[in-house]
């Protein structure tokens, strides 16, 4: 069981994250206000002080607390604090990335009482307060000798706190009514006071705006969170503490692309070769922006140049490099920027398609960005990087690189940074690569298949095609046509066996069985249409599996009926991909039985 103290974007973040899981929480406000769905959750309202936080925990056997309260609320984070200490039970705080204050029309202030003193003393006389309802109390020694604006929530309960604290409502303005872009020309402020509030709060937004009408903005520091806190920022972050300190959380646990173990590895490198302490663990982002943490293996510094490896962790995705020592050489080099270099176990590039150089290490376009952002934030000269992989030369017979003209190794890959346990995510991203290197190869015909076996066969069947023609479909027939379309394919052959065919031919693009089950009614209903008799129909009302129907049907009926299974099929497909089109039905012993076109 966990609580979370919501009530902020960062909460909405938590509650959707949790709600991927198979426990339960409680998601804790202090008023109704906030639009959240909690569909595993226990929606709680009202405050509550360390006393009550404590006692809750307790009798509903709380075991991990997040912490994902407004940035400011530092009494809400002190009562966590001592509820987690006085139980103790570990707080994972959800904390929003830290943006850039620096220039010199940005005022740093340490709190309220600071920002006060220093408009006052940088004789600001009209003043813009985006910082909430909360700190006009606050911020009361300068706006009762000077004029200042307050941008509230739209809301009785914000307007009935800005009254009590004697401010006048002639000079509230209203959040999201009122745009800071329509204030700055209606008030002309001298200056603007936000909170240090990160992207959620829209942070670069405002110092953008009041840079532009060349205005001064003073930001309210945010205050530190408790050093026993476990920081993260953003849902995977999140998903992995929870994962970690209650593994019974979620069914299947997530891990880390090759792409994100060559990023942490490049960084804890560099900062070696630059002298810097590299801990037990290396911080890195992912592409969405998400700041992640890994733990280092090890790491060597030899001359001009530094090695660091980690240990690949996929979670519970059956990934074949999931335990593999990733290592990544950072060195000086004379040229200009960063050059990448293959080492043991990475895959030469041998065919186009792949976005990468013929001749090239098999590192791609998504990895590299990313340890080039990570470097470049250190360092600004020319960087040769080195990625090997221990074993990866066996590693790769296990993939599908041979297929896509990838020898020798295997490829650094990820374009979330995250492996999602069975990731329908990762099957289609491979199924676009692969579908693009037989494009850029001139393969005017693919041939899908729903697996290893459907393959066999359809391979005897075109001995004359490349082996990049043969594409694995497994589930997704209608996100493969739809791929094919794009790319602009001639022409497509279909290997189907009898248990996809009978789904597909009732439309279903996805023939996943947690998707669709066999339906017998249709299947009867076909059989019906095609002038089957009762007998036959009868015989399908007690089929357990659909492979019993090449047992069920024979002679004209079953003629009758497959040729109408697959012109269903085929009608379906086609209106998804509108260029050549064949469907092949075999049976399970590797035989072709029918062809429709």
């Amino acid at each position: 069981m966990i609580l979370v103290i919501g009530g902020t974007s960062e909460g909405r973040i938590a509650a959707d994250t949790l709600d991927e899981g198979d426990g339960t929480y409680f998601y804790s406000t202090l008023g109704p206000e906030q639009d959240v769905t909690c569909a595993r959750g226990v929606r709680i309202l009202g405050g509550m002080n360390a006393e009550e936080m404590a006692g809750f925990c307790s009798r509903e056997k709380i075991r991990v607390i997040v912490d994902a309260a407004h940035p400011y609320a530092a009494g809400v984070h002190r009562n966590v604090e001592q509820t987690a200490r006085r139980l103790g039970l570990p707080v994972v705080r959800m904390e929003r990335p830290r943006e850039d204050t620096g220039g010199e029309d940005v005022v740093v202030c340490g709190d309220y009482a600071d920002a006060v003193r220093k408009i006052k003393a940088d004789g600001v006389r009209r003043l813009l307060a985006l910082s909430g309802v909360g700190t006009i109390g606050k911020l009361s020694g300068f706006w009762r000798e000077r004029e200042a604006w307050f941008r509230i929530l739209d809301r009785d309960d914000s307007r009935r706190k800005a009254a009590e604290q004697g401010f006048p409502m002639s000079r509230i303005v209203y959040y999201p009514r009122d745009d800071m872009e329509s204030l700055m020309e209606r008030i002309c402020p001298d200056a603007v006071l936000t909170k240090e509030c990160g992207p959620t709060g829209g942070f670069g937004e405002k110092l953008r705006i009041a840079r532009a009408h060349g205005v001064r903005v003073y930001v309210v520091r945010r205050p530190e969170m408790p050093r026993s806190f476990i920081i993260v920022h953003g849902r995977h972050g999140l998903r992995r503490e929870i994962e970690r300190l209650l593994p019974d959380f979620y069914a299947l646990h997530t891990g880390f692309t090759t792409g994100s173990c060559a990023t942490a590895a490049a960084r804890a490198a560099l900062m070696a070769l630059l002298g810097m302490e590299v801990g037990p663990e290396v911080d890195f982002r992912i592409p969405e922006g998400e700041a992640m943490h890994m733990p280092v293996m090890r790491v060597v510094v030899e001359g001009g140049s530094a090695t660091a490896t980690v240990v690949k962790d996929a979670g519970d995705d059956p990934d074949v490099t999931d335990g593999s020592e990733i290592s990544v050489k950072v060195a000086y080099s004379p040229r200009p920027g960063i050059t990448f270099v293959g080492g043991e176990g990475i895959g030469t590039v041998t065919l186009p398609g792949l976005g990468l150089e013929v001749g090239g290490p098999a590192i791609n376009p998504v990895p590299r960005r990313m340890i080039e952002a990570e470097l470049s934030m250190l360092y600004s000269g020319g960087l040769d990087v080195t990625v090997s992989v221990k074993g990866g030369a066996d590693l790769a017979l296990k993939t599908f690189n041979p297929r896509v003209g990838v020898v020798g190794g295997i490829s650094i890959v990820g374009t979330t940074g995250i492996v999602r346990p069975f990731s329908h995510e990762a099957f289609m991203e491979s199924m676009r690569r692969q579908m693009n290197v037989a494009v850029e190869c001139g393969c005017g015909v693919l041939v899908f298949n729903s697996g290893g076996r459907s393959e066999k066969v359809m391979r005897r069947e075109y001995p004359e095609l490349p082996s990049c023609s043969f594409i694995h479909y497994g589930n997704a027939v209608g996100e493969c046509l739809e791929i094919a379309g794009r790319l602009g394919v001639p022409r497509l052959v279909m290997g189907v066996m009898i248990g996809k065919a009978v789904k597909l031919a009732e439309g279903n693009m996805d023939t996943h069985s947690h998707v669709v089950e066999m339906n017998v009614g249709f299947i009867q209903a076909l059989a019906r249409e095609c002038g089957c008799g009762e007998a036959t129909l009868s015989a399908i009302g007690g089929l357990g599996l659909a492979r019993e129907l090449w047992g069920l049907l024979d002679g004209d009926d079953a003629d009758r009926f497959h040729t109408a299974l697959l012109a269903r099929c085929l009608g379906y497909c086609k209106r998804i991909y509108h260029g050549s089109l064949e469907i092949v039905l075999m049976n399970d012993k590797g035989e072709v039985k029918y062809r429709r076109s």
